[in-house]
């Protein structure tokens, strides 16, 4: 069966069609500045990646282009929709609601929907690409994929929050996290990689990009995550504070004539290490060289990072009486080897010892701890979209 991979955002609209006997992908692109002027970049499996300028007013045009691209007659990769068996959606929030994946009918999308005051940003579009989807596609059965619904394992000791629980009864106002699509899959495999089954394995898993989330995965159910109501909670991240004293917004807003909105938008877009390297990246990439060259606000930003990673992985470790392997992934887990050495300085206690030499690879599945190191750590590439594409094969 191939499946149509579909994640939605507001203006944006990544796809890739995945045969889900060979698990290839057999084409994968991105569409852009959707409601504005609009640009399509497709690349088919082996082929050279394209970019086109088109007018996409609505999702709908969009999911249109992407269906003539995939059924072209010269670049294509299928020659009609019905070589297309079903199509995976990333819903981002699922609330109490999902604690798994699900065919979409109208009562599960009337569900998505009430979700929405918890992911403002995201779960309107991810409900966008849904509806074009459907109407371009009647016939081909759907799945909801959500973020939050691989969280929904854990206990209340670790998803409630020390407030009235008037908010939780009224609002369920609570720990969700996210990211629960990578940390499945790369918490599987890690599994696999160390021989053990599933069911009998500790793993903390360091989704660490732009976003970036740790999960704590015991016996293949997560018992806590470092995001919480929304992505902002937790680490340090690219433009995202993380944890704060929640009194420092008063101050702020006072000294500044802040609002809310202006409040968030300086937590969300300006903070993190963009934010602590005095604006000059969110990119690791810039920081690591900014920080070889001399700049102290660089090595600062990175230093916090680390080690904000560094305390909640102990503290996961705690929360499960032990560990049997760390594993990192995302763009700056699976390429920073810096970071992730950075990392391991803290955990030497846990019997921690890096291959400095695998260390350097990037961007590969690999371990990169010692074969006498009392914790695997390793480095497995994420990938959502295989994961999306085998939830939905697993349910239609």
């Amino acid at each position: 069966m191939n499946v149509l991979v579909i994640n939605c955002g507001s203006s944006s609209l990544k796809f890739q069609l995945i045969n889900s006997e060979s698990e290839q992908v057999l084409a994968k692109g991105l569409c852009e500045r959707i409601g504005i002027d609009g640009s399509l970049t497709y690349q088919p499996a082996g082929g050279e990646k394209v970019k086109s300028d088109k007018a996409m007013p609505t999702h709908t045009e969009a999911i249109q282009f992407v269906i003539e691209a995939l059924t072209d007659a010269s670049a294509g990769v299928v020659k009609s929709l019905d070589e297309i068996g079903a199509v995976g959606h990333r819903v981002v929030h699922g609330g109490e609601k999902f604690a798994s994946s699900v065919v979409i009918t109208d009562e599960v999308k009337a569900a998505i929907e009430e979700c929405n005051d918890l992911a403002p940003l995201h779960n309107p579009a991810n409900l966008i690409g849904i509806n074009a989807c459907q109407k371009l596609m009647p016939g081909t059965p759907m799945v909801a994929v959500f973020d939050t619904a691989f969280h929904q394992t854990m206990p209340e000791r670790a998803y409630m929050y020390g407030l009235p629980y008037e908010y939780y009864d009224k609002y369920k106002v609570r720990r969700y996290g996210f990211h629960g699509t990578s940390h499945s899959f790369v918490s599987k495999r890690a599994a696999e990689l160390a021989g053990k089954p599933y069911d009998q394995v500790k793993t903390v898993v360091c989704h660490l990009g732009n976003g970036a989330s740790i999960c704590a995965v015991e016996n293949g159910k997560s018992v806590d995550t470092s995001m919480g109501l929304t992505p902002l909670e937790g680490l340090v991240m690219g433009t995202r504070s993380g944890d704060i004293d929640p009194a420092i917004l008063e101050f702020i807003s006072k000294k500044e004539g802040l609002d809310i909105g202006g409040l968030m938008n300086m937590l969300n877009k300006k903070s993190g290490v963009f934010g602590l390297s005095n604006n000059l990246s969110s990119d690791f990439r810039d920081l690591e060289e900014g920080a070889d060259s001399g700049n102290d606000q660089a090595r600062v930003a990175l230093e916090v990072f680390a080690y904000r990673v560094a305390k909640y992985v102990g503290s996961y470790v705690a929360a499960m009486n032990g560990v049997d392997v760390i594993a990192f992934t995302a763009g700056i887990g699976e390429n920073s080897g810096t970071v992730r050495s950075a990392v391991a300085e803290y955990l030497g206690y846990l019997g921690i010892e890096i291959n400095e030499e695998a260390n350097k690879r990037r961007g590969e599945e690999i371990q990169i701890s010692t074969p006498d190191s009392k914790v695997k750590v390793m480095v497995i590439p994420t990938n959502e979209e295989l994961a999306i594409a085998r939830e939905t094969v697993a349910l239609v």
